[in-house]
């Protein structure tokens, strides 16, 4: 009794965080069944489940995933583990609370990616908000409540758009699935679905995709997010809740509505390539470690909606290849900067300087990612931007030469940061004692490192899959297949 009258706080604190390590880790053994059973040439919906939930309205329990979603499922089952081990000792209160948060996102973020119903996919998507606001109005920095209340906004009043859009589908077709609802576009069936009809359907679903992102101008919520997120939210946001809307904009406008994602997709890549030049100059102005690595993702993801709406093979397959590479790295920087934020509870870039002396693991691990993000070959950043460079090119040059000046901005910013960070004489001088990495925060950093790296060497493992199910998008309306033949 006395030893557990002498660790019954230790106990209450840290057992949420232990079950939370299993729970995690679990599920992400588990979703490595998907790639492992996965059937690489078979471009339609594996895994499928369809049973039916409530009869009136027509709502079914139908999951299932190809090629786009599955790896984003293995991303969020791989980043979930690392952000509560990365979240071990920053959480001093309602620990238990944050945890379940955490695996409550988990859950939601999963749900998005295998939802073939689209009420069901819906449920999911308003479901993450609730943990990931949570998680930065509770246990945020300074301005943590006003971060919380305005990415809640933003994203549910865009949600609502889409909302109607899937509304008017079922009016229209009694279904919510997207099977359904696909191939009765497809087969000209329902009724009024044309002209403004189609374009309003089309917006609806894409205001809402293009607020999650957040595509240029609708990106002001994220960097106050994730300056004052902790650390795995800001993770968990960067690493996967931003590729919500780059997923829906894959599934859904180009798989609902292909004629009308190619009539609108000159002023949709016109935002992606302002989104990548001007996310990467304000990034390289910011004073604030983190609030630059948050604009670094606004010109990351430019990179995936300009590979989307070139319509092209290559470029799809590059954007679902940044997807994942962001979601690692990105990942990865938010992780570092939190790292040090727990030692010097600051992520001014002033404050810093010459911290390759005290802390040259640490220095190396952000070397290393930084150059990942970059888009060093042989590296997780440099496949998936090539390829979407190749298909911006294939569709318009202007398009790839705009978009080609992105990959040179995130190297000047990138590296710029880590000069001053990292390079000279240390400059405060409680800098010179701060401590390096311990083993949590190694085995922490250490899978995400060896991913960038893997992802670099071996893409094909990544894109034999993909690439099925792009071509399946490219291919699934005559109308469509036959304009790009022509090109």
């Amino acid at each position: 009794m006395n030893w557990l009258d002498n660790n019954i706080l230790t106990l209450v604190t840290f057992i949420p965080a232990g079950a939370a390590v299993l729970v995690s880790l679990l599920t992400f053994v588990l979703s490595l069944h998907l790639p492992a059973h996965f059937h690489r040439n078979q471009p339609g919906f594996q895994f499928d489940r369809d049973l039916p939930w409530i009869p009136t309205p027509n709502i079914h329990y139908h999951m299932g995933i190809d090629g786009i979603s599955l790896w984003l499922i293995v991303l969020t089952t791989f980043l979930t583990p690392l952000c509560v081990l990365i979240s071990w000792k920053s959480i001093h209160e309602r620990v238990k609370e944050f945890f379940i948060l955490l695996l409550v996102l988990e859950t939601g973020l999963i749900g998005v990616f295998v939802s073939l119903d689209l009420f069901l996919f819906y449920f999911f998507w308003e479901a993450t908000l609730i943990p990931m606001a949570l998680l930065i109005g509770v246990y945020g920095h300074g301005r943590r409540v006003y971060a919380a209340v305005k990415f809640f906004l933003y994203t549910m009043v865009a949600s609502v758009f889409m909302l109607a859009a899937i509304l008017w589908l079922y009016a229209k077709t009694g279904s919510f699935d997207f099977v359904v609802i696909q191939n009765a576009l497809r087969s000209g069936s329902v009724p009024d679905f044309s002209g403004v009809a189609a374009l309003l359907l089309f917006l609806g679903f894409f205001i809402a995709f293009a607020v999650k992102v957040p595509l240029f101008p609708f990106h002001t919520w994220l960097p106050d997010a994730h300056v004052e997120a902790p650390t795995a939210g800001s993770v968990l946001l960067a690493g996967v809740l931003l590729k919500m809307g780059t997923y829906g904009m894959l599934r859904f406008n180009l798989g609902l509505f292909p004629e009308q994602s190619r009539a609108n997709a000159s002023w949709i890549v016109v935002l992606a390539l302002i989104g990548i030049v001007y996310g990467a100059l304000v990034a390289m102005v910011q004073p604030n470690m983190k609030k630059l690595i948050a604009y670094s993702s606004i010109s990351h993801l430019g990179f995936v909606v300009l590979g989307i709406f070139s319509f092209t093979q290559s470029g799809l397959n590059g954007a679902m290849f940044v997807m994942l590479a962001h979601g690692i790295s990105t990942g990865g920087l938010f992780m570092l900067a939190g790292i040090l934020y727990e030692r010097r509870h600051t992520y001014d870039i002033s404050e810093f300087g010459g911290l390759a002396t005290p802390m040259p693991a640490y220095s190396t691990f952000f070397l290393f990612v930084v150059l990942a993000s970059v888009g060093l070959p042989l590296l997780n950043g440099f496949i998936g931007e090539f390829l979407v460079l190749s298909g911006a090119f294939q569709a318009k040059v202007w398009w790839g030469v705009v978009g080609a000046t992105g990959v040179i901005w995130s190297a000047c910013y990138l590296l710029w940061m880590y000069q001053r960070v990292f390079f000279g004489t240390v400059k405060h001088a409680e800098n010179s004692s701060l401590p390096d990495l311990d083993l949590r925060e190694r085995v922490a950093l250490w899978p995400a490192a060896v991913m960038a790296l893997v992802m670099g060497v071996a893409p094909l493992w990544w894109l034999n899959a993909i690439d099925p199910a792009v071509h399946n998008v490219l291919a699934q309306f005559p109308q469509l297949a036959a304009k790009l033949v022509g090109q």
